[in-house]
């Protein structure tokens, strides 16, 4: 990638100097939003870069009232160090020698000084960022507990989780990702619990980024840090809970923010990590065993029961007496492959324009794809009415996957065994979840087994997947993040 940067520039104590340099570098009367303010502090000219929307106004002309209240006798000849020590009433000031630093910090909200006969300019921290309020993610919802989420304000999304962990150990280690968006991204860990080696290998991997900018934001810098893969199973989990991300950090995870993001990043990852969800610790542990189960169940069915039904369909005399309802009456215009087939793309297209539908057509569009794919398309021998069923049953456990990736990498996954037993029949069935298996198992996400706890089988962490084992019988962390610190009681 041609070098889009240049060599650091210091200030220079010519106010003109740079004047001229920042003003064509920001261009101002360019761009509306930049603003600059030329006044005088007790005879010495200063120049206030801003950006519009970002800086507190309130804050800012708290302080221009208080610099043109002070007299000339008040200043001394080191006016620089007078100003900012004691003379600007404001706690967020830091010094920059160089205009590179100097850009920088204005164009994530900050507010610089430039004063005459200085060699240092004076930062201000006055920005207000848009946000909005912190309200429960739609993915993650739950009946009990808190209903608070991330939102795309990285500082936001700090104070949550610190209201969590109120513990001097929890580091937030900050660094900028583009040479052009310079997008805030941070590490997160406890110090005392992470292991050591996976926050330096995530933080090389950060460091050695090198695009231009991350608009998509945490999505972008995962298949930085993942790298090329084929694989469809999502390597690292997701959370917009701020109570989920700090049972994470707690067990000894790493956590990746990003600024303009409410998705936060778990790492290590494994197959179960989404499978859990938070509702499941929000109830007693045998109702929470209960709910678990049911969306095991769910999962898996969304998985193996259409490429089974198909199979016992081709081949009927495979199904029981006691299952001969199981079979098909009536099987349609075209082959059932293709009727699957086209029905899961037809789930897919109804699932897209549900998403993009503005909300009060939402429902006009719901029942339209209802009425066309429910009722006209099985009159007309399109579908037969099984498969659609069928179908149904399967696209109910998807959407009761926790998450979000996982439900599409388990949609593929049963496109591939429909397939498989539609060209191949029972081999075809054994031999589709054979390879799956396969590529789960050999499958490591930072270096991690993906099918943990079962491969490499782990009883006591197995256990906790299968029953939601009550929080006090933890006395350990998962052995899988290599804690410094595996004791929890």
């Amino acid at each position: 990638m041609a070098e889009i940067t240049e060599k650091r520039r210091p200030i220079s104590e010519s106010l003109e100097e740079n004047k001229t340099y920042l003003n064509d570098k920001l261009g101002v009367g360019s761009s509306f939003d930049i603003g600059v303010h030329d006044f005088y502090v007790g005879g010495t000219r200063i120049l206030i870069y801003y950006i519009n929307g970002f800086a507190d106004s309130q804050n800012i002309t708290q302080i221009m009232r208080d610099l043109n209240d002070l007299r000339d006798r008040h200043l001394r000849d080191e006016l620089f160090d007078y100003l900012y020590y004691k003379y600007i009433p404001f706690f967020q000031l830091a010094k920059v020698t160089t205009t590179n630093e100097f850009l920088d910090k204005l164009l994530v909200g900050q507010v610089g000084l430039i004063i005459d006969n200085s060699s240092e300019a004076i930062l201000m921290d006055a920005k207000v960022l848009p946000t909005r309020n912190p309200e429960e993610p739609d993915t993650e919802r739950i009946v009990r507990g808190a209903h608070d989420g991330f939102t795309e304000t990285l500082v936001t999304n700090a104070v949550l989780t610190r209201r969590r962990i109120r513990d001097e150990r929890l580091r937030f280690e900050i660094m900028q990702i583009g040479e052009r968006s310079k997008t805030d991204v941070c590490i997160c860990y406890i110090k005392d619990i992470a292991n050591q080696d996976l926050v330096e290998t995530l933080r090389n991997r950060l460091q050695n980024i090198q695009i231009d900018g991350i608009p998509m934001a945490e999505k972008t810098v995962e298949e930085f840090i993942i790298g090329k893969t084929l694989n469809p199973f999502p390597m690292v989990r997701y959370t917009e809970r701020p109570d989920v991300a700090a049972v994470h950090l707690l067990e000894g995870h790493v956590l990746i923010y990003v600024d303009t993001s409410p998705s936060v990043m778990i790492t290590p990852a494994t197959y179960f990590h989404h499978v859990q969800h938070a509702e499941e610790y929000r109830q007693t542990p045998v109702v929470g065993a209960y709910l678990r189960w049911v969306r095991f169940l769910g999962i898996f069915a969304s998985i193996i029961l259409l490429p089974v039904w198909l199979l016992l369909v081709m081949h009927p005399s495979m199904i029981p007496e006691q299952l001969h309802f199981l079979g098909i009456k009536d099987k349609g215009s075209i082959p059932l492959l293709a009727q699957f087939l086209f029905a899961e793309l037809g789930l897919d297209l109804m699932r897209m324009a549900a998403i993009h539908t503005p909300s009060p057509l939402s429902v006009a569009m719901g029942l339209l794809a209802a009425i066309l794919v429910g009722d006209v398309a099985i009159k007309v021998g399109l579908f037969a009415p099984e498969v659609i069923l069928y179908l149904a049953v399967a696209a109910v456990g998807m959407f009761a996957t926790p998450s979000y990736e996982l439900g599409l990498a388990n949609r593929l996954v049963r496109i591939f065994l429909i397939v498989m037993v539609g060209f191949f029949s029972t081999t075809g069935l054994v031999l589709g979840v054979l390879l799956v298996l396969i590529a789960l198992a050999v499958t490591r996400s930072l270096d991690t087994p993906y099918l943990w706890p079962l491969i490499p089988f782990d009883y006591k962490a197995f256990k906790d997947v299968a029953i939601r084992m009550a929080v006090p019988m933890k006395k350990k962390r998962p052995s899988i993040v290599r804690s410094q610190n595996s004791s929890r009681q």
